[in-house]
Formats: structure tokens, sequence, C-alpha cells
């Protein structure tokens, strides 16, 4: 097996580079190889392919996924550690193949050669929107697994009529199917998180829609759960124009417009779209 980061090689780096993780950022930096490993085979890697990771921080989870054979496309905000990584790399495994891009997750236009797979610690305050954003944005990702904030990864999952269902797990189910696939203490990170963290996979399905539909069911998802207490025909009203107007809308969908947001599911939602945009 080849070289990875423990937690002596992780605060060598941290005092090397003068680091200190900050909430900001979201920075929690995993220290147990075996962690690593069972992320990495949890997320199924193949020596053939091209994975995408976001955050890759002080390079825990990076060499994890090298050791396959893999390559790793990584992006990482933190100028400090985009620079740093390669030189991690090289060190701990010379003929490992990786690609650093400087920039906000949130913020990538392009990723060159087209990762099939994402692997991830992301960072807990933005990991919903960054899912979002690449899911939605980079189509040849096909599957992966993402680490996140307990809670965030169960919403993320979460099917109708439950408590934690909303507008994360509306979106996340238009790309294709999300499960959670482990739990992670929180005694591997350091600093030690105040919060558990699990394990969320998923894969792609067909598109369910036409771009404008989703952005129109979108709307619509963000709508019924800012005002989830609410009935459909109040909550989408101010989508839909009016409570009538929704109430008709809804009604020709082939769904009760006293139902409440929390009762759907994605195709729920698509069918209220496709009435509301014929």
């Amino acid at each position: 097996m080849a070289a990875l980061l423990g937690p002596a090689e992780i605060r060598d780096l941290a005092e090397l580079l003068d680091l200190q993780p900050t909430k900001k950022l979201g920075q929690n930096f995993l220290l147990d190889a075996n962690t690593v490993r069972k992320i990495v085979r949890t997320a199924g890697v193949q020596s053939n392919e091209l994975v995408l990771e976001v955050g890759p921080g002080l390079g825990s989870l990076t060499l994890g996924i090298l050791e396959t054979g893999a390559e790793v496309l990584a992006v990482e905000i933190d100028p400090r550690l985009a620079q740093q990584l390669p030189h991690t790399v090289a060190a701990m495994q010379p003929e490992a193949r990786i690609t650093v891009i400087n920039e906000d997750a949130l913020k990538v236009a392009e990723l060159p050669g087209g990762p099939t797979s994402l692997v991830a610690n992301l960072p807990y305050n933005v990991s919903v929107p960054v899912l979002l954003h690449l899911i939605g944005g980079f189509e040849h990702i096909a599957r992966g697994v993402v680490m996140v904030q307990a809670e965030v990864g169960q919403r993320i999952a979460a099917t109708p009529d439950s408590k934690i269902y909303g507008s994360p797990s509306v979106k996340a189910a238009w790309y294709g199917r999300w499960w959670l696939a482990g739990t992670i203490s929180r005694q591997v990170f350091w600093p030690v998180p105040n919060v558990d963290s699990v394990l969320v996979a998923f894969e792609r399905g067909a598109a369910p829609g036409t771009e404008e539909e989703r952005i129109r069911t979108f709307s619509l998802v963000d709508a019924a759960f800012q005002q989830r207490r609410k009935m459909l025909r109040q909550s989408l009203s101010s989508v839909l124009g009016s409570s009538a107007a929704a109430s008709e809308v809804i009604e020709r969908a082939g769904l009760a417009p006293t139902a409440r947001g929390e009762a759907l599911s994605m195709p729920d939602f698509l069918a209220i779209a496709r009435a509301s945009l014929a």
C-alpha cells in the first residue's frame, strides 16, 4: 500500500504552512488512514478513472484516491493548500497523477478531462450548494461519495413525508439516486468538529425533464419549502400568480391543492411545473 497521511504528517504540514483551520472555509482535516480507505472503498474508485475531489485540504483523501491508481482533479479554494498539495503527493506517491485547480468550487465553470466521479470531504457550510452546482453543471459526473454533516446528508437522502425532507432532497433527486452509505466518527478529524458526519452516495439518472422544466421545478420547490406549513395553493401562489391560479395548475397536474410540499416527490413537483408551463 502507498503512504497516506497520519496525525504527525498533518500537523507537520500545518506547521509548514502556518495553517490554522478556519470555520469560514469549513476546514476539518482527516487524520485517519483507515477512514480514508473506507471512503475510497465505498466510492468504488477504479484505477483507470479521473476523480474529482473538492476541498482536498492537506491531501489525506487525495492520497487515498491516488493509491488506487486513479487520477485526481482537485479543486481547492485556499491558495496555500493548492500550492502545497502537488508537492505532498510527489513526496509520498511519486508516480501519482494529479491536477490542482485553485478556485472556489461554487464558481468552477470548467473541469478539464471530464471526471466521471466525485469523491470529497465537503466543507460543511457549503456542501449542498457545491453538490448541486457540480452535479447540475457537469453531466459527466456519473456517481460519487461525499462526506457531509450528518444532518445535511440525511436531508439530501430523505424521502417524502419525513420531517427532514425538504428542498435539498427534491433537488438532489432531480439528478439521480442518493443514499446514506456510512457514518464517520468526529474523532478522526483535526480539529474535532462539533457535529457528526455521514457518507452520502449517488448515481446519476436520466434527466427527468428539460432545463426549462428544471428551473421551474426548482422555483416551485423553493416556494413550497419556504412556507412548508402552508398548503400548496398558498405556498406556490408566489410562483403561479395567486392561490386560485395555483389551485388550478396543481389540479391539472393531478395533485391536491390542499397538500403540503413535504408530501410531494420530485416527479410531483415536475408535474406541477409542466402544468404551469403548458
